[in-house]
């Protein structure tokens, strides 16, 4: 004779079963977190500039991310890195581990002054920094180990040897030839 399930069995049964449900939503919320947050870190990111040739002339277009900021994916000595656009840098700046993973020569110490005050940086040579369609060479810049991230400040020391405007939402980059040649005033 078969045994009838007791009430006591149901409330043990519809319990497991609740708390099994309560489970999945919390796993698929989680991983629609995880995705939506990807996602987000591409959008927010927009490294990837555009080449275009206007009137023979190839310029390079940077659209604006969403925290309104200009980053780009180069090279720095041949290595991938991305860089942020910082007309008030003075030097091209690079944090102390992303240095360190380029191999750069820690030069002699100097003062930098920041919006935090003065801190001190190892200044630097780049034989050749490479941003799409760019390329410039013996580059002056600053390695700072105290800087969070992985982003490299494109500062001054590499952009006025570059043509940029903003246009709207972009930043269209050109070079002339004789700046794109190594000189030696760097």
């Amino acid at each position: 004779m078969e045994e009838l399930p007791s009430p006591q069995d149901d409330n043990n049964t519809q319990g497991i079963g609740k708390v099994m449900v309560i489970c999945a939503w919390v796993l698929a919320i989680l991983m629609m977190t995880l995705f939506f947050s990807q996602w987000s870190k591409e959008k927010q990111m927009n490294t990837k500039a555009k080449l275009v040739t206007v009137n023979g002339v190839p310029e390079m277009i940077i659209k604006r991310n969403i925290h309104n900021q200009y980053m780009v994916d180069g090279k720095i000595n041949g290595k991938p890195v991305i860089f942020l656009l910082d007309t008030g840098a003075t030097d091209v700046v690079i944090p102390g581990k992303v240095a360190k993973e380029l191999n750069l020569i820690h030069g002699p110490e100097g003062i930098a002054g920041t919006a935090g005050g003065n801190i001190t940086v190892n200044l630097t040579r780049i034989e050749e920094l490479t941003i799409g369609n760019i390329t410039i060479h013996r580059v002056s810049a600053s390695i700072n180990s105290k800087m969070d991230g992985d982003e490299v400040l494109l500062g001054m020391s590499a952009l006025k040897r570059i043509t940029f405007y903003q246009q709207g939402d972009n930043l269209v980059l050109t070079v002339t030839q004789k700046e794109n040649k190594p000189t030696n005033d760097d």
